[in-house]
């Protein structure tokens, strides 16, 4: 049996407000993404990137149309179910970290392991692979104020990996890094796709685009352009890369 698809969007359109007033943010849009895909969803101010991207996230749903995560129906969930859908099923990785000051690299990986139950030293152990996995291991006792930029950035790929998600979902990862951290940042992302991982990167800049197998592009809350592409080779991150990393 073929399996579904991570993302299947279908004919969805999303409207706020009403009468003539009515903004028209997604008007029709069709997508699907299946397991080990990197699609990379780009658009201008306006265009409907981050409206496609909460509704994606589960953080809004459509006005009209269906979108189905990892097979489930998001339309037919309630806000309950919905918040439990994107705990188990997404891992968020933002622009501004959003890490919790004052507490651990450690302690901010293993929090969607604490919402959603999971005993203490089974969140510890797991929190702490996926700190190795993003090359932190030596820094799982420090504070995001005792972390570089992209380090900060990769604490929080750590915590959106530590659930073991079906997608990453990544909204202007590099928006506030320097060039460096931002090599650093890209090439976690490279080898978290070829170990198999999905991920849906939202992005204005093409050279942070050109590191996905497939680009999406939306003018106007249409899908104007889908296309595959040879991801770019970038260097691989300045951290050492461990075997049980590579998983």
């Amino acid at each position: 049996m073929t399996p579904a698809p991570v993302l299947d969007v279908r004919v969805v359109t999303k409207v706020y407000g009403m009468g003539e007033t009515a903004v028209h943010a997604l008007r029709g849009v069709s997508l699907r993404v299946d397991q080990g895909d990197y699609v990379a969803i780009m658009g201008a101010s306006g265009s409907g990137k981050s409206t496609l991207m909460n509704i994606l996230g589960c953080l809004d749903v459509p006005s009209t149309g269906n979108y189905l995560l990892d097979g489930t129906d998001v339309g037919s969930l309630d806000e309950g179910q919905q918040s439990i859908l994107r705990n188990r099923k997404i891992g968020f990785i933002f622009q501004s970290f959003n890490l919790i000051p004052r507490m651990s690299a450690l302690a901010n990986v293993e929090l969607p392991l604490a919402y959603g139950g999971v005993r203490g030293s089974t969140r510890r152990r797991r929190a702490l692979a996926a700190l190795d996995q993003v090359g932190l291991a030596d820094r799982v006792d420090h504070e995001p104020n005792e972390l570089s930029g992209g380090q900060q950035q990769r604490v929080a790929v750590a915590r959106a990996l530590v659930t073991a998600p079906a997608l990453l979902l990544a909204d202007e990862p590099t928006g506030n890094l320097d060039s460096k951290s931002t090599t650093d940042v890209l090439g976690v992302l490279d080898r978290l796709s070829l170990s198999g991982r999905t991920i849906a990167l939202i992005t204005h800049e093409d050279d942070v685009a050109a590191h996905a197998k497939r680009v999406i592009r939306l003018v106007d809350g249409q899908i104007i352009e889908d296309r595959r592409q040879a991801p770019v080779d970038g260097p691989p991150p300045r951290f050492a890369w461990t075997a049980e990393g590579t998983r």
